[in-house]
């Protein structure tokens, strides 16, 4: 399994030379459609693979676009939810993807203090509302077939990693043959656990220390359904698809 790639503007290899602080705001990224073109340069050796671009929405829908463009492939998303923590719902304690996928920080768990029944009504939220994004992003389109398949999936940024866990995990499921993991910019931790499942790491940026994902980007503005539906539907399927 290879280590966490990273590419850099100067051409090195390695962390950023120049690591955000506190206070000092790096925006190496224009919007995500920029972000998704400089990753899908650094994804073109898999051309030759016909791989399936998945984008985790809503985020990484706009990422992924341009690297499926970059790549003449299909696009296709993989949705997943997160499980958030009673106390604060945007703090992620675990996440559910397609196929019956749990991805749960036990730990993170133990220390919200959470029973049993909590946590199994987290979870039973967690995938309704999986459901529900599932219907408005697919609608009556079936998911593209995997099997034997490379799958690239892609985010705007990985902070924990658990989100696109879930969806390695999901992908290996539907019989991808090799998974790609690829994202604009990531923390060392999530290129870390994430290098464990997935076949491949391929980021722009792995910084030292993240601090937040939208720090990477000049326009961090959310990613409307509208927007996630209209980028979906102009992307035709690719030949061998």
């Amino acid at each position: 399994m290879s280590e966490p790639q990273s590419e850099h503007p100067s051409g090195g290899n390695g962390p950023a030379a120049d690591s955000p602080l506190p206070g000092a705001r790096p925006m190496p990224f224009r919007d995500r459609h920029d972000a998704g073109r400089r990753l899908a340069e650094l994804l073109e050796p898999y051309r030759e693979e016909h791989p399936v671009v998945l984008a985790l929405p809503r985020g990484g829908v706009p990422v992924a676009a341009e690297v499926a463009r970059g790549l003449g492939a299909t696009l296709d998303v993989v949705v997943v939810r997160k499980i958030g923590a009673p106390q604060n719902s945007e703090y992620a304690i675990g996440a559910v993807a397609e196929g019956g996928v749990h991805v749960l920080g036990r730990a993170v768990g133990r220390a919200s203090e959470l029973c049993g029944e909590e946590l199994d009504a987290l979870i039973a939220q967690a995938e309704g509302e999986l459901a529900e994004r599932v219907r408005l992003y697919r609608g009556d389109r079936q998911p593209v077939d995997l099997a034997g398949r490379t799958a690239i999936v892609v985010d705007d940024g990985l902070a924990t990693g658990r989100s696109a866990l879930a969806a390695v995990r999901s992908l290996r499921r539907r019989g991808a043959a090799r998974v790609i993991l690829a994202a604009p910019v990531a923390s060392r931790e999530a290129a870390v656990l994430l290098s464990q499942a997935a076949d491949e790491v391929v980021c722009v940026e792995i910084p030292p220390d993240l601090w937040a994902v939208g720090a990477w980007y000049a326009d961090f503005r959310p990613t409307t359904d509208d927007e996630v539906t209209a980028l979906l539907a102009d992307s035709p399927a690719a030949p061998g698809s």
